[in-house]
C-alpha cells in the first residue's frame, strides 16, 4: 500500500510538472506570437487534450451570436458542425450560457445534449466538459474536451482546463492589446511626423518672420527665403516666385535653377501672362495650376520640359481679391505633390502676399510718417508763430520768430523778412536768420526797390519767385557779393489786398531751388507776416481806444447808477414833500379835531346827563344814540388818520439813501439781533403771540460788507412779515403750530440768508408784484406795502444782491437773500 501510494504520489508530481510545462510553453508561444493568438489556440488545444488524457480538444470563440472553431485536436473530427448558435444541446453552449465550468460523465444519457437526442447519430465521444472564456465577466467562447469512455473528468484535470481557459482569455486580450498598441504607435508616428512637419513648418514662418521684421521695406531678401523653404518643406527641386503688377509678370526670385537654366526664361520677361508656364498659368486663370505629368501638357514650352522636371505646382498671390503673382514648385519625379504640400505652398504664398503688403504699408507709412512729422513740425511752427502774432505786441520779436521757423522747416540756410516803405519805394530789412550784422546792413545800404531782384520781382508781379540759381540769374546783380556762396533763392511777397507790405525771402547754398511744399508753406508765413505788421499797428490803435473806452464806460457806468439813485431818491423825494405839504397839515388838523370831537361830545353827554337835566326818556334815548354813533365815527376817523400817518412816515423812509458807512458785518450775529428783536417787538404789541423759531446758521458764514442799519432793517422786516404769516394762519386754526426758520449758508463769494415760515402762502399772481411799492396781501389797514420794496431797493441796488421768494399756498413762503462778500468802490457790490 505504502509503495502503491507512493508510485501514486509520484505519478501525480510527475502531472503537475507536465502542467507547468504545459503552461510555460503556452506562454512562450503567447510571447513569440502577441498579436496573434492563433498559434497559442492550437497549443491549448493539444496540450489540453494530451494532459487531460481526452480523445478529442477544441477552442471555440464567440462572434456575435454565432460560435466559431479556432483550435482542435484529436483523431475524432467535429469541425463540420461550426460556426453554430449557442445553444445548451452542446457543451460549448451550456459553458458560455452559465458562464461556469460544466461536464458529463455520459453524453448518451442526457436528454438534453445532442449525443442523447439523436442516438442513431451518436459521436463515439462520452465523457464530455467545458470551460467558458471570461473577460471581465462575460463569456468570449469556451474550451472543450471530449473522451470516448463515460465516467467524465478529474477534478485535477478541469482546474487545468480553467487554467488553459484563462491562458486563452490573456492570449485575446494580449493580440488585441498588441493590435491596439501597434495602432497607438502607428497613431504617434503620423502624430510625430505630423508634429514634426509643423514645426519645419512654423520653423519656416518665424525665419520669413524675422527677415520681413529685419527687412521692412525690402521684399527681396523675404522672396529668396520663402522659394528657398518651400523647396526644402515641399521636397522640390526648384521653386520660383513671379509678381504681376496687373498688366506684365515679373520673375522675383528663383531656388535650385542655375544661372544658365535661368537666362533663357528671365529672357522672356516681363511679359503678358499666358499658359507656357505654370505660374503665369496660375496668375492668369487665378486657381492653383497642378501638372502632375509636364510631357503630358502640350501647353507648357519647350524649355521648360527640356528641365526633366516633370511634376509642377503653382499657387496664385491674392490681395483683395486681386492677383499679385505666384509661387511654383518643381519635382524631377511625374505624379504631382501631396494635398499637404500643396497646402505648405499656399502658405508660403500667403507669406508672400503679407510680405508684399507689409513692405508697401512701410513704405507708405514712412511717406506717412515723414509727411505727418513735417506737418507736425510745420503746425508747431505756426503754432508758435500764431502764439507770438497773437501774444506780443513787439513786432520785431514777431517777425523773428517767424522767418527762424520759415527758414527751420524749408531747410533753408538763412532768411530774411523786408518792409516796403512806399515813401521811398525800397525794402527795408526788419528780421534776418542765419546772416551777420554786416551782412544785414549791406542789404539795408542795397535799397531794393521793385522789379529789382528776385524780392522786387515777387513784389511787383505779387506772386512768388523760386530761383533754382542766383548765380546764373542774369535778371539778380549782385553788387557787393551779398550773395556769394548762395544758390536757390525764395521770395514770396507780403500782400495785403494789392497792397505790398514787404517781403519773405529764403536762401540755400545748394542749387536745385525749393519745392512746392515750401513755397506753399512760405505762403503762409507770408500771410502771417502780414498779419503780425497789421496787428501791431491795430493793437496800438486799439490799446489806446479800449483804454479810453475802458475810462469812458467805468465813468458812464457809476454816473449812470448815480444818475438812477439820485432819479430815485429825486423822486421819493418830491413825493414825500407833496404828501408832507399837502395830507400832513389837514392830517392832523383832522387827528386834532377828531380827538377834540371825541371829548366835546363826552362833555354833552356829560351835560345832560339825568343829574344835570331832565328829558323826555325818548329824546334821552335819541341824543344817546346819536352821541355814541359820533363818537364811533371819530373813533374810525382817528384811526385811519393814524394809519394815513404810518404811510407817510414810511414813505419819507423809503426815499432815504444809506448815511452810514458800510462795513464788515457779522451775518450770523447780525440774523440772531433781528430773529431776537423781531421776536420781542412781535410779543409787545400781543402778549398772545407765540411762534418756534428754528436756526440754521452755518458756521463757515463769516461776515459781509454791508450797511448794518439797512441789513437789519431788511431782516426785520422779512422776519416780521413771517410772524404775522404764521400767526394768522394759527388764528384762523388754533391747532396749528407757527414755526419760522432762519438758515444761512456760505457759497464762497456770496453768503446766502433764507426766511422761511409756514404760513399760508403767497398767490401765485401776488407774487410777480410782492416787491412792487404800495402792494400789499395784508387786509387793510394792516399794512403799507412798502417793506418789501423797501427791502428790495437796501439788498439789490445799494448791496448788489439778489432777494426772491419762493411760496406754496398752505405751505411755506421763503425769501432768500443773496450777499456779496466784497462790496465794489462807491458803496455797490
Amino acid at each position: 500500500e505504502r509503495t502503491a501510494a507512493l508510485e501514486q504520489r509520484d505519478s501525480d508530481f510527475g502531472e503537475r510538472i507536465g502542467q507547468q510545462a504545459a503552461t510555460i510553453d503556452v506562454l512562450k508561444v503567447m510571447s513569440a506570437s502577441p498579436g496573434d493568438p492563433q498559434p497559442v489556440f492550437d497549443l491549448i488545444a493539444e496540450r489540453a487534450r494530451l494532459f487531460c488524457r481526452a480523445d478529442t480538444a477544441a477552442v471555440g470563440l464567440l462572434n456575435g451570436d454565432m460560435l466559431h472553431l479556432r483550435a482542435y485536436s484529436g483523431a475524432i473530427d467535429g469541425t463540420a458542425e461550426f460556426p453554430r448558435p449557442v445553444s445548451r444541446d452542446s457543451m460549448f453552449g451550456r459553458a458560455i450560457l452559465s458562464r461556469a465550468a460544466v461536464q458529463i460523465s455520459d453524453a448518451w444519457t442526457d436528454p438534453d445534449h445532442r449525443m442523447g437526442q439523436r442516438p442513431t447519430t451518436r459521436s463515439p465521444l462520452r465523457s464530455v466538459a467545458a470551460v467558458p472564456l471570461l473577460r471581465a465577466g462575460e463569456p468570449a467562447g469556451a474550451i472543450f474536451l471530449g473522451q470516448v469512455r463515460p465516467g467524465g473528468f478529474t477534478s485535477a484535470q478541469m482546474e487545468l482546463l480553467q487554467t488553459f481557459s484563462e491562458q486563452a482569455v490573456i492570449a485575446i486580450g494580449s493580440a488585441e492589446t498588441y493590435h491596439a498598441l501597434q495602432e497607438r504607435t502607428a497613431a504617434l508616428a503620423q502624430r510625430n511626423n505630423d508634429f514634426g512637419e509643423r514645426i519645419e513648418q512654423q520653423a519656416a514662418t518665424i525665419d520669413v518672420l524675422k527677415v520681413m521684421s529685419s527687412n521692412p521695406d525690402d521684399t527681396q531678401p523675404i522672396f529668396d527665403l520663402i522659394v528657398r523653404r518651400a523647396a526644402e518643406l515641399c521636397g522640390a527641386a526648384a521653386s520660383r516666385l513671379m509678381e504681376f503688377d496687373g498688366t506684365l509678370v515679373y520673375p522675383r526670385s528663383s531656388h535650385g535653377i542655375t544661372p544658365v537654366q535661368n537666362a533663357p526664361f528671365l529672357a522672356m520677361f516681363p511679359m503678358h501672362p499666358n499658359r507656357d508656364s505654370a505660374p503665369s498659368r496660375a496668375i492668369l486663370e487665378q486657381r492653383i495650376i497642378h501638372i502632375r505629368d509636364a510631357d503630358a501638357d502640350p501647353e507648357l514650352s519647350g524649355s521648360i520640359r527640356a528641365t526633366g522636371r516633370k511634376s509642377l505646382l503653382a499657387v496664385p498671390l491674392f490681395r483683395d481679391d486681386a492677383v499679385i503673382g505666384a509661387i511654383m514648385i518643381a519635382a524631377v519625379p511625374p505624379g504631382g505633390f501631396t494635398e499637404s504640400q500643396v497646402a505648405l505652398l499656399q502658405t508660403f504664398a500667403e507669406q508672400a502676399v503679407i510680405a508684399i503688403g507689409s513692405v508697401a504699408t512701410f513704405r507708405a507709412l514712412r511717406e506717412r510718417t515723414a509727411e505727418l512729422t513735417r506737418s507736425v513740425a510745420e503746425l508747431n511752427a505756426l503754432e508758435e508763430v500764431l502764439r507770438a502774432v497773437n501774444s506780443s505786441l513787439d513786432l520785431a520779436t514777431v517777425l523773428q520768430t517767424i522767418i527762424s521757423r520759415a527758414v527751420r522747416l524749408s531747410q533753408a540756410d538763412e532768411g530774411t523778412i523786408y518792409e516796403f516803405n512806399d515813401l521811398d519805394n525800397v525794402f527795408v530789412p526788419k528780421s534776418a536768420v542765419g546772416m551777420t550784422a554786416e551782412r544785414v546792413a549791406a542789404l539795408r545800404d542795397r535799397r531794393i526797390r521793385l522789379g529789382e531782384t528776385p524780392l522786387g520781382r515777387a513784389a511787383r508781379d505779387r506772386t512768388p519767385v523760386n530761383v533754382d540759381d542766383v548765380q546764373l540769374d542774369p535778371a539778380t546783380p549782385d553788387p557787393g557779393g551779398l550773395l556769394a556762396g548762395i544758390h536757390s533763392v525764395l521770395a514770396v511777397p507780403l500782400l495785403k489786398g494789392e497792397d505790398v507790405l514787404g517781403g519773405l525771402v529764403i536762401r540755400r547754398r545748394t542749387e536745385g531751388g525749393f519745392p512746392l511744399s515750401t513755397v506753399t508753406l512760405m505762403q503762409t508765413f507770408a500771410g502771417q507776416c502780414v498779419l503780425a505788421i497789421e496787428n501791431a499797428r491795430l493793437f496800438q490803435e486799439a490799446g489806446r481806444a479800449r483804454s479810453v473806452a475802458e475810462t469812458a464806460l467805468t465813468d458812464l457806468r457809476r454816473t449812470q447808477d448815480r444818475l438812477v439813485q439820485t432819479e430815485k431818491l429825486a423822486s421819493l423825494g418830491q413825493l414825500t414833500a407833496g404828501i408832507a405839504h399837502e395830507i400832513k397839515n389837514p392830517l392832523n388838523f383832522v387827528n386834532n379835531f377828531a380827538e377834540l370831537s371825541s371829548g366835546l361830545v363826552d362833555e354833552l353827554l356829560d351835560a345832560v346827563s339825568p343829574e344835570k337835566m331832565e328829558l323826555a326818556a325818548d329824546l334821552r334815548a335819541e341824543i344817546d344814540d346819536i352821541s355814541i354813533t359820533l363818537k364811533g365815527n371819530l373813533e374810525k376817523i382817528a384811526h385811519h388818520g393814524n394809519r394815513a400817518d404810518r404811510i407817510v412816515k414810511n414813505m419819507l423812509l423809503h426815499s432815504r439813501t444809506g448815511v452810514s458807512e458800510h462795513r464788515p458785518v457779522d451775518v450770523n450775529a447780525a440774523v440772531e439781533d433781528a430773529l431776537n428783536l423781531a421776536y420781542h417787538g412781535a410779543r409787545a404789541e400781543n402778549q398772545s403771540f407765540n411762534i418756534t423759531m428754528l436756526k440754521e446758521l452755518d458756521l463757515k458764514a463769516g461776515s459781509v460788507e454791508a450797511y448794518p442799519q439797512e441789513f437789519t432793517r431788511v431782516m426785520l422786516n422779512l422776519i416780521s412779515n413771517g410772524f404775522y404769516a404764521a400767526h394768522q394762519r394759527k388764528i384762523a386754526s388754533p391747532d396749528f403750530d407757527p414755526i419760522l426758520t432762519v438758515s444761512t449758508k456760505d457759497l464762497g463769494d456770496h453768503v446766502r440768508i433764507n426766511v422761511r415760515d409756514n404760513g399760508a402762502g403767497i398767490p401765485e399772481n401776488a407774487r410777480d408784484r410782492i416787491f412792487e411799492p404800495f402792494f400789499t396781501t395784508k387786509p387793510a389797514g394792516e399794512g403799507t406795502g412798502l417793506g418789501l420794496s423797501l427791502s428790495h431797493d437796501i439788498v439789490v441796488k445799494q448791496h448788489g444782491g439778489q432777494l426772491t421768494v419762493d411760496s406754496q399756498i398752505d405751505e411755506f413762503t421763503e425769501f432768500s437773500i443773496a450777499l456779496p462778500r466784497r462790496m465794489a468802490a462807491g458803496g455797490k457790490a
